[in-house]
Order: C-alpha cells, then sequence, then structure tokens
C-alpha cells in the first residue's frame, strides 16, 4: 500500500459557524465548498440517507475537511487529552503570544501559552463543537 494523507475532517453541528471560526479566527483559506449525498455516499459511511455539506480549507498544505451531515448525530462528550481516542488538531504559527492575544473572548482555552521542555510552546483551545485544537510555535 502506498496511502498519502488526503484530508483530516472534522464533523460538525454548524458548517457556518465552523467555518467563521477557522476561517475567521484561526485565518485559514475556504478552498472548496459542496455537497455530496445519493445512495452510494449514504452507503459509503453507513448512515442511511445521509447528506453532507462539506468547506475544505488550507492548513499550510494539509486539507482541512469540515463537514455537517444530515441526519445529524448525537453530540459526543467533550473528552481530555489523556482519553484514549483522544484527537486534536496542531497548528503551528509564528507568534502564538500574539495569536493568543487576538482570540476573541468567547474562545475557550485551556491555559495560557506554556513552553513546554522540548521548547515548543503550546496552547489548546476548543473550536465552536467542542474540539480539541493545538496552536504551537516551535
Amino acid at each position: 500500500m502506498d496511502a498519502t494523507a488526503h484530508h483530516y475532517a472534522v464533523t460538525v453541528s454548524d458548517l457556518e459557524r465552523a467555518v467563521e471560526f477557522y476561517h475567521g479566527v484561526l485565518d485559514l483559506e475556504v478552498r472548496s465548498r459542496f455537497s455530496v449525498g445519493g445512495d452510494a455516499f449514504a452507503a459509503g459511511v453507513g448512515i442511511e440517507g445521509a447528506s453532507a455539506d462539506f468547506a475544505h480549507l488550507d492548513a499550510g498544505g494539509v486539507r482541512l475537511e469540515l463537514v455537517e451531515y444530515a441526519p445529524e448525530g448525537e453530540a459526543r462528550p467533550e473528552g481530555a487529552l489523556n482519553q484514549s481516542g483522544a484527537t486534536h488538531l496542531g497548528l503551528e504559527v509564528e507568534d502564538l503570544d500574539a495569536v493568543y492575544e487576538e482570540l476573541p473572548d468567547d474562545i475557550e482555552t485551556l491555559s495560557e501559552p506554556q513552553t513546554t521542555e522540548s521548547g515548543t510552546r503550546i496552547c489548546f483551545l476548543r473550536d465552536p463543537e467542542g474540539t480539541l485544537v493545538e496552536l504551537l510555535e516551535t
């Protein structure tokens, strides 16, 4: 097998709100928006009658896919980073302190920026859906 990464996806309940966060707050460029439905899609994702709206954003050469499904599934509980199966998105920034200072007041962060033993500065926050996003400066 010669697999390569195509995209990383986050399922959201409100695509417009998610795009506003990732584009408006984190400045990722929206590359495309589209919808998919039909029997083959529903069978492929294993959800009867499924259709979805998508937004693809450029995260520095990595494609971030935001997807809003119909029908919408149950919300998952917010997890902690040390829980088995936990996931997060990692986005590198040039000046973490400046980005942190510019975050809107309603953005939940786990802490102020911290410098780890490796010298990397990190700050975790939650997107509007509760997905963990790590901002890091190396």
